[in-house]
């Protein structure tokens, strides 16, 4: 149930479908439902009320696939893969199965992490982003082969399946194939992504997919097929995950990769024949009531936030209200932002120095978020603002070179709990947006090796922790968490963001707001953007108050006002059952009943 009517995102909500006796059929939402939002990016939402279950995601089309599927008896690990196949195709800047995930799971019992973060092709060296002696230009190794890491989605997928799946396999593709027979509508925020994109156009299989004969960009409200993707899925649906991963499929990936006619890169098909997904324990910290779990390394989300929120445990946060906006809105006051910042920026010079995928370094995990050592780091946090932040040596660190990884943001979020209470937090991502820009069988390759840092030694010659090794999995600041009551065990909340690195402070900010300040998930996320990745003072333009812009600089704050185009998606439970909450800032929804 809706809880207050939006305009168009009503029509959004009411996307139809449905799941009969006989087995699970899929029926496309009418297409002239699909209405544009404002080229702002911003439609208020109050959130929806469901009583046993709920899907959140980022595109109205996904939303209805997961919900289907939950009707039709799946659990929320089914419309988690269900709203990710149809993400592919409605959502291809962001996501899909040329790209990552990292899938957080609570069965009841116990949290899962499912780690389908891509690997770097076993022909990578620590030089793969080096030209001349320095590191290359971002887009210079973005654009083409070369940043191109082993697809894990697929195997994600399929090993989520195989542990908590209750419908089959080749049911769950049935959403996507269906649109991408018989098409979709382009959304406003696909058609502006692609009017601003300088390069996608110059791969000869993306131009004829997403622009007009004359070079223009499909419109958005125009329809589109995509009879390729089709194609692969009904492949995967039949044959499994290995098709993807070996034979033509593999291939195809291989020889798009490797004769890109300017970049060129590694990837072959024994890189993506040996990938394997891998599950891993999930990490938690506690704060206020409540225990917070995300991910592990190669994440480096939940050790920030964990350190983040360890230091904040002492600060009287409740008392630093909310302040209203001339708008009628709610924002953080200038006092909450300052001491939020501060630890942000202790966490990120941690986090740069010392976070990378632990397979393959030592990660000082329990060091990093040890209770002693980040009560001596929240001293550093005064009155005046620290500008940048000085990595601490938490306990059984090791030496490590000063990071340099670019981070651009092109995500998706899901949020599903079932009926039957199982939770869903996914994160999925091809990188920056488009991914590499290279579109191969319907689908975008990732351009994930581009978040390993382009050095691999500083200026002191120490070796940097997310440096580029073969199989090693690039550091991601992709951040799902779930929430428990920390007394009772019971699950509280799913939630996530895009984002690239700002990913921790937009999921940080809507924690502060739900746990503190005792707002609902939606209003949490509704709260203007705020935060610092150890650099200036990043707000959201806008929408912060003047009298907390000025505020901040009182304190000595660097502040930066821009876009922050999060896209929070989140489940909560309150008294009627589970709260969905979709971010204004994107095209997001959620459903439930």
């Amino acid at each position: 149930m809706l809880l207050k009517p939006l305009g168009l995102a009503v029509a959004l909500a009411l996307l139809a479908g449905c799941a009969s006796d006989k087995g699970f059929h899929y029926a496309p939402p009418p297409q002239t439902l699909i209405a544009p939002e404002a080229a702002s990016g911003w439609a208020d939402k109050q959130g929806w009320q469901g009583n046993d279950f709920m899907v959140a995601a980022a595109n109205p089309l996904a939303v209805d696939a997961g919900y289907q599927i939950i009707q039709a008896g799946g659990s929320a690990v089914d419309a988690a893969i269900a709203v990710q196949l149809v993400l592919t195709l409605v959502e291809p800047q962001s996501s899909g199965i040329g790209g990552g995930s990292l899938l957080l799971v609570w069965d009841g019992s116990q949290v899962v992490a499912v780690d389908g973060r891509e690997t770097a092709p076993a022909a990578a060296t620590d030089q793969l982003f080096m030209k001349d002696g320095k590191p290359m230009a971002f887009y210079d190794g973005v654009v083409g082969g070369r940043s191109v890491g082993a697809p894990g989605t697929v195997r994600a997928l399929a090993l989520a399946h195989q542990r908590y799946g209750k419908l089959p396999w080749a049911t769950l593709f049935e959403p996507a194939i269906t649109l991408a027979e018989q098409g979709f509508v382009i959304s406003p925020r696909l058609a502006t992504l692609l009017a601003k994109d300088p390069y996608l156009a110059k791969d000869p299989d993306a131009r004829a997919y997403f622009y007009l004969p004359d070079g223009t960009p499909r419109p958005a409200g125009s329809t589109l097929t995509n009879p390729a993707l089709a194609q692969v899925l009904k492949i995967l649906a039949t044959q499994g995950a290995d098709a993807f991963y070996q034979g033509p499929l593999a291939e195809a990936m291989v020889t798009k990769v490797r004769q890109h006619p300017t970049n060129p890169g590694v990837l072959a098909a024994a890189d993506l024949a040996s990938y394997r997904a891998k599950l891993r324990d999930g990490l938690c910290f506690d704060y206020r009531q409540s225990q917070i779990c995300g991910f592990p390394t190669p994440s480096s989300g939940t050790i920030a936030l964990g350190q983040i929120f360890g230091m904040l445990e002492s600060r009287n946060m409740a008392a630093l209200k909310p302040v209203a906006t001339p708008e009628g809105g709610l924002a953080a006051s200038s006092d909450a932002i300052h001491l939020y910042s501060e630890a942000a920026r202790l966490a990120f010079a941690d986090r740069n120095q010392y976070v990378a995928d632990s397979d393959f370094v030592s990660v000082p995990v329990k060091g990093l978020l040890d209770k002693g050592y980040l009560a001596e780091r929240g001293k550093l946090i005064g009155e005046q603002s620290m500008g940048v932040a000085q990595p601490g040596t938490p306990p059984l660190a090791l030496a490590r070179g000063k990071d340099a990884t670019p981070e651009l943001p092109s995500t998706s979020h899901v949020s599903i709990v079932d009926k039957a209470g199982m939770a869903v937090s996914m994160t999925s991502s091809i990188e920056d947006g488009f991914g590499s820009r290279l579109m191969v069988n319907g689908y975008l390759l990732n351009n994930q090796l581009t978040d390993f840092s382009f050095t691999s030694v500083d200026a002191a010659g120490l070796p940097v922790a997310n440096r580029v090794a073969p199989g090693k999995r690039p550091r991601s600041s992709m951040s799902p968490v779930l929430v428990f009551d920390k007394h009772s065990g019971e699950l509280e909340m799913s939630l996530g963001s895009p984002g690239g690195s700002a990913i921790i402070n937009y999921v940080g900010k809507t924690l502060l707001g739900t746990q503190d300040w005792g707002l609902n998930l939606q209003q949490a996320i509704n709260l203007p953007n705020f935060g610092s990745r150890n650099g200036p003072t990043e707000l959201e333009a806008g929408r912060t108050p003047e009298s907390v812009v000025e505020g901040l600089r009182a304190r000595g704050h660097e502040v930066v006002l821009s876009e922050q185009t999060s896209g929070l998606q989140g489940v909560e439970r309150n008294a009627g059952g589970w709260f969905g909450a979709a971010d204004p800032r994107r095209e997001g929804i959620a459903k439930g009943q």
